[in-house]
């Protein structure tokens, strides 16, 4: 049993619109860590407050935004940015 990655169109738009080498170091640590793997917890943070059953992941200056989705083994990239606009 082993979870795989979902984009939404956000995260997707969000990639495109970032540095080539950026967006390319972000996506190989999701398919490296991520997808495929059997606890996707172990790699993250969860988040508090209004951000409950939120996960996040960071990769140097970036954050990585998830919903870990147990019933159907699924993790929802659902957005991607620097640490210092994505909780905004």
């Amino acid at each position: 049993m082993s979870y795989r990655v979902e984009y939404t169109s956000k995260a997707l738009k969000q990639l495109k619109k970032m540095d080539k080498f950026d967006a390319s170091l972000i996506t190989s640590w999701i398919g490296e860590k991520l997808d495929g793997c059997v606890d996707p917890r172990v790699f993250g943070k969860a988040l508090s407050a209004n951000r409950v059953g939120e996960w996040r992941y960071r990769v140097g200056n970036y954050r990585i935004l998830c919903l870990i989705k147990d019933d159907v083994l699924i993790v929802e990239v659902f957005q991607i940015g620097h640490r210092s606009t994505v909780y905004k």
